[in-house]
Parts: structure tokens; sequence; C-alpha cells
């Protein structure tokens, strides 16, 4: 019985995908579950499993075609054995020496197939057989630095003999190398959203600085009993979190969107929080946070790290989102002006903490400090909202026990 391997429904917002990789080719035998093929789309990798179990028979669509919502992009025999190989074939796997040197290009192409293009270029220049190369990519695939380190190791180790790279294919001192990679479809959709919000939004970053040793002092003295209670670490993301729904209780400007010529005010908060990945920053959206205690931040932050560095976000998991968080300050920003993200109207960026000489009660001390940003649409909110929104969430951190307390 033949079964339709479908493309799963997309949301509204998400109009195609883009064949990414097929990890099997017809007449494969697949289980039940088993992941075939990845789709990609503006905002995430789909990973579409097999129905049944059974072969393979057909791939109507190849890496890069566009595909659309519920579309027909293979056929399964449901029950059906993959063919054994021929038993000849065992016989003529030690054929003439000759024969068996002629086989190895047609290994070494079919692994150079799997090879991005950039990989390609340097499997050629360097000389390098791909399926030698030890795969640290998804799935074991092999990437251009694993080929960089492979030839590396191949021309300077011991035993590198014959297999390394010969002298010429190495580029000549004062070359100008030069690479050209289409964008993913994710990057080319961040990049047409962030010039939505430049050319859409009458933005404006407002900024102000924290003195964060409050927060310091309370994750110190209570951070272990926290962790034994909850089993997750008390980190500093869920205290701004935290703060930042109080503050959108009180200021609900900051916390609406425009649609035409209508505000919309949200009576609850789904806040963004930023996340760094391989392909691009994705947005994934915690949901109610007017409800969620520490312990349920950092366990909803926590699940959303995990599931993007595996590659696991779904598409529900970044709709919505009535305000944003992202946190430069991870990869050391100590001050940058946050771009909004449609149709939301207002983000929080954070940045480094850094001790700094401040004065408090006319003594000058050293204290844990952060320079806090907020971007804002101009068209909804005034300045005056924005700059109260601000200090609201400072003066939470800097005596948390407000937060605590809904003060």
């Amino acid at each position: 019985m033949s079964i339709e391997v479908k493309v799963p429904v997309l949301p509204e917002s998400v109009s195609d995908a883009t064949i990414a990789t097929w990890h099997k080719k017809a007449g494969d035998a697949v289980k039940r579950d088993e992941n075939l093929v990845d789709l990609e789309t503006d905002k995430v990798v789909l990973e579409v499993p097999a129905p049944v179990d059974g072969v393979l028979k057909e791939i109507r669509h190849d890496v890069g075609d566009t595909v659309n919502s519920e579309q027909v992009i293979a056929i399964i025999e449901a029950g059906a054995v993959a063919a054994a190989p021929a038993p000849a074939a065992k016989e003529a796997a030690a054929p003439a020496p000759a024969k068996a040197e002629a086989a190895k290009p047609a290994a070494a192409s079919a692994s150079t197939a799997q090879l991005s293009p950039a990989g390609r270029r340097v499997a050629t220049e360097e000389n390098i057989d791909p399926s030698k190369v030890a795969g640290t990519g998804r799935d074991g695939r092999v990437t251009k630095e694993d080929l960089i380190n492979y030839g590396q190791a191949a021309s300077g180790g011991k035993g590198g003999g014959a297999a390394a790279p010969a002298p010429a294919a190495r580029p000549t001192p004062g070359a100008r190398p030069e690479e050209r990679v289409p964008m993913t479809r994710m990057r080319a959709k961040i990049a047409e959203r962030l010039m939505q919000s430049k050319n859409s939004i009458a933005m404006l970053t407002s900024f102000n600085e924290v003195n964060l040793a409050e927060v310091v002092k309370m994750r110190k003295s209570l951070g272990e009993q926290f962790q034994k209670t909850h089993g997750i670490k008390l980190g500093f993301m869920s205290f701004f979190v935290k703060a930042t729904a109080e503050a959108l209780k009180r200021h609900p400007v900051v916390n609406a969107s425009v649609d035409g010529n209508d505000v919309i005010y949200h009576g609850y908060q789904d806040i963004s929080i930023a996340v760094s990945t391989d392909k691009g920053l994705v947005t994934p959206v915690l949901r109610d946070v007017q409800d969620m205690g520490f312990a349920d931040i950092e366990q909803g932050i926590a699940d959303y790290a995990k599931k993007a560095r595996d590659g696991k976000l779904s598409l529900d998991d970044l709709q919505g989102g009535t305000f944003t968080i992202t946190n430069g300050g991870t990869f050391g920003s100590l001050l940058s002006t946050p771009i909004v993200n449609p149709p939301q109207s207002a983000i929080l960026g954070m940045h480094t903490i850094k001790e700094r000489a401040i004065v408090e009660n006319g003594q000058v001390i050293a204290a844990p400090m952060m320079y806090i940003a907020i971007s804002y649409d101009h068209r909804i909110i005034d300045g005056k909202d924005a700059v109260l929104f601000l200090v609201d969430i400072k003066d939470q951190l800097e005596n948390p026990q407000r937060m605590l307390l809904g003060l």
C-alpha cells in the first residue's frame, strides 16, 4: 500500500518551505517516526517523520525545491522490505586492484555531494576525500571546518605521507579569497523583518543603568537552596523577565501593538526571549509570564535554549509575543540599540555586567553595573512612558523584594 508523505500544515505566517536535507534515498527502508527530511522555513527547520514502516519508494522533490503546506513530497510503500544486495555483488567485492581503485572516485563523489558549497570548495582545493573525515555537524555531517582541520592535521601531523594535500593546492601568499553563499531562508527572513522594522516604525531608544548588587547578593545567598528546591539554577534572566512582566502591567502601552489605525492592548504578558542559533536569531515565547514564578521562568528559558541548540524549536514556540528581551551581554556587548520585533512595539536590551565606580551616599564604591536600553515605537509610546517603564525595571532590580511583592 502506497502512503503519501506530505509537508506539515504551515501557519498563515509561513507561506512555504524549502527542502533542506533528505536523510533517506529512494529504495531505503524506513521506520515509523524516523526523520525523513528537513524542511527549512522562514523561522525554523521542520523535521518530517515517516508515517509508517516500509520502503521509501519515491522522492518527488529534491534538495532546494520550494514546497507548500500539505504538498506530497514522497511516497512510502507500507510494509515493504528493502531489496537485499545481489549475491554476485559479494564475489565482485574483491576484483582486480585496478577495478577497486576505480570505485573510489564514485564513493568520494557521493560523499562530496552532501557537502555545503564552501565544503566542496575546500575538499577540491585541498584534495581531501570527505568520506575519510569525521563529521561534527548535525547528524554527523562533514562541515567546512572539519575539512580544514583534517587538511591541517594531514599536512602537519605525523604519518601524513601521501594524504597531505599538494603545496600547489594552498592559497598563495597575498591571495584574497572570496566566497559567495546564498542566504538561508531564515537569514533572508530576518533581514526582511529588520528592514520592515526600520522602515515602518518610528523607533527611538532610551537608556539607563542598573546596580545589580542586590540581585547578585540574593543569588549568592539563596541560589543553592533555590537549585535544591526547584532543580534548576537561579540566573539573572529570571529577574529581568519577572521585572519586565511587572512593569508591563503598570505600563500597558509598552505591551501594546499597532494594527492599521488601531492599537491593541494585550491583557497578558507573552515575552519573547532572543536566542542565538547557528542559523540566526530566533525569539521563542514564554507565555503568560504574569502567572509564572522564578523557577517557571528559568525552566522555560532552559527548555527553549536546549531546543534551539538541538534544532527542535517548533513554529508554535515562535508565534506571538507581546514584548521582547534580548541579552547582548552574553557576547560581551556593553551598549547597543536593539531593534523592535514587529508587530510588537518595544524591546528591552540587556548588556554585560561590569564592575564600575559609582557614588552612593556620598561614597565612591565599586558595583556590578549594567546598561539597559528600551527601543520603542514612538507612534504609540511616548518618551515619558518608555522612560518610566525603564525606571520601573531599574527600581525592581535594585530592590528585588519589590517584584516579589508586586510593588
